[in-house]
């Protein structure tokens, strides 16, 4: 079965091209801030969190969105393809500021119920830092994967169409 987990910054577009991918390959979506947090932002425990993780990677097919780092462990091993969205940290802090203009106040469909979507200033310094603290991380996890798994960088939101059309003909050979 396929399970596609998507990866890159806050901003970059993970959990749009997930619904997307799920959509067109016919796959069930887990967005991971969803599961996440709770009501008011409310998090679990790290060993609450890492059973949660576990169970949801042990499905048989899915596409998956969300960084969570410290899941990696759980979750690459079970990816069949990796789709890291690498893509240039102004471009993620404007989608991120944008995405608070339009939801400002109201809860979002990727995430717990109850969290109001509003403006983080710690989380706008996390999308700055991102390229510098996170990005050497995913790369060498990403050089440490098995042979029989894919992984797509994508530096630009117009390389989803081919990403797109490559991953449905996977799909269908299967």
């Amino acid at each position: 079965m396929q399970r596609i987990l998507v990866i890159g910054s806050p901003g970059a577009g993970k959990s749009t091209l997930a619904s997307r991918l799920a959509e067109r390959l016919g796959l069930p979506l887990i967005h991971l801030d969803r599961e996440y947090f709770g009501p008011g932002w409310t998090t679990p425990t790290k060993p609450e969190w890492r059973a949660q993780v576990t169970a949801l990677a042990a499905r048989p097919a899915w596409v998956m969105d969300g960084n969570y780092a410290s899941t990696f462990d759980i979750r690459v091993p079970r990816a069949t393809a990796i789709v890291w969205l690498d893509l240039p940290r102004r471009q993620c802090l404007g989608s991120a500021l944008w995405r608070v203009v339009r939801h400002y106040g109201r809860a979002r469909t990727d995430l717990g119920p109850g969290c109001i979507e509003r403006f983080d200033l710690s989380f706008m310094r996390w999308i700055w830092s991102y390229p510098h603290k996170m990005r050497p991380k995913t790369a060498r996890m990403l050089e440490r994967l098995r042979p029989d798994q894919r992984v797509y960088t994508l530096r630009s939101r117009s390389d989803i169409p081919a990403l797109e059309a490559e991953l449905a003909t996977f799909r269908e050979a299967a």
